[in-house]
């Protein structure tokens, strides 16, 4: 075998397609390899010297080159294509789609792949290729949330009209709650991160207790003012709308965005509106929390305080959250609400009466 010397004859065009086959990095690898393997025995490679550095066997030169010779580059092209696809016709597309509709009998919520393969009798692949002209993913799960206010274009449309054209000598603050804030603190120590590991807390914690915590976020400058309490009830709410109106001295009206929490609605707060008659309530639509901004800022504080927080006592975790309250206030901006899907804008949901 090592002293076969026999070299293949290449014409010019064939040496230079061969050559640019060799060191393409787009073409198939098997292209490559078989462009490689001729151009060696045209070189006068011997079969041991191939073996060796191409990492191939005696047969596959043989075959190759017998090829090459009966019908140039056109026999380098593979005999075996591969077998087709199977494709499910549309009565095997429907079962799938009608079946994917409906609950499993085994009282699972939806279906995988080869549970429903080995329901239907039928291939895991053909049912992923079926989901997926199908566009249909029972994996996923979306969730959406209706108001049923009869009054939500109307309170949707106030609301905004805050944010984009406050009255003149007007203060407009989103006023938001977050209740029974765990001071939780670690039994087992905090071990740091460190390169290539994530900081580590221990499984096992001590509740010290809760506390609640009031923001109002100012629409024209982004700060937040803040109060934390021991409990959640009106009395609480007025003085911190209190607290609200002494820092605004400038302001003649002083406008307040919230939701519908019955605190918000007892006779003490009607009577404390009745006393100042410069604050005005703008209550939410039921379910459309989201059209106060206040709660953007407390899914921050979530994240960056109160989610991977250590505390040592309920005084501590006031502290903690006080102080990041001015911090963030320092430098405080407001937000910008755009619109980047068109399909999402604010509209009435003609069918059951309520809005998205």
């Amino acid at each position: 075998m090592g002293q076969y010397r026999e070299l293949l004859q290449l014409t010019e065009d064939q040496r230079n397609e061969l050559s640019r086959w060799a060191q393409s990095r787009t073409l198939a690898a098997g292209d490559v390899f078989r462009a490689r393997l001729i151009l060696a025995l045209a070189d006068g490679w011997s079969y041991s010297q191939m073996i060796e550095k191409l990492q191939t066997s005696a047969p596959t030169i043989s075959r190759w080159k017998q090829r090459f010779a009966q019908d140039g580059i056109a026999g380098l092209d593979p005999r075996h294509k591969g077998s087709r696809p199977r494709v499910a016709d549309a009565q095997v597309q429907a079962r799938i789609a009608r079946k994917t509709q409906q609950r499993p009998a085994d009282g699972s919520t939806h279906w995988s792949c080869r549970k429903m393969a080995q329901a239907l009798q039928l291939s895991k692949s053909t049912v992923q290729r079926v989901w997926a002209q199908a566009r249909l993913k029972p994996h996923r799960l979306d969730r959406y949330m209706a108001s049923d206010d009869p009054r939500f274009e109307e309170k949707a449309a106030d609301i905004i009209g805050l944010y984009m054209n406050p009255p003149q000598h007007a203060a407009v603050f989103c006023v938001d709650e977050k209740t029974a804030i765990q001071a939780l603190d670690r039994l087992d120590p905090v071990l740091p991160l460190s390169p290539g590991r994530a900081e580590r807390h221990g499984f096992e914690y001590y509740r010290h207790g809760t506390l609640s915590l009031y923001a109002a976020l100012d629409v024209k400058t982004g700060q937040v003012q803040g109060m934390t309490a021991a409990r959640h009830t009106s009395q609480e709410f007025i003085a911190f709308v209190e607290g609200l109106v002494a820092r605004t001295p400038w302001a003649r009206e002083i406008h307040v965005v919230l939701d519908n929490l019955s605190a918000h609605k007892t006779k003490d707060v009607e009577r404390f509106l009745a006393e100042h008659p410069q604050v005005r309530f703008h209550f939410t639509p039921t379910y459309s929390s989201w059209l106060n901004q206040v709660e953007l800022w407390c899914a921050k504080i979530q994240r960056d305080v109160i989610r991977r927080g250590v505390f040592k006592s309920v005084a501590d975790l006031g502290n903690q959250l006080r102080k990041y309250i001015r911090a963030y206030s320092k430098s405080a901006k407001p937000f910008r609400w755009t619109y980047t899907d068109l399909t999402r804008r604010i509209r009435a949901n003609k069918i059951a009466g309520t809005a998205y």
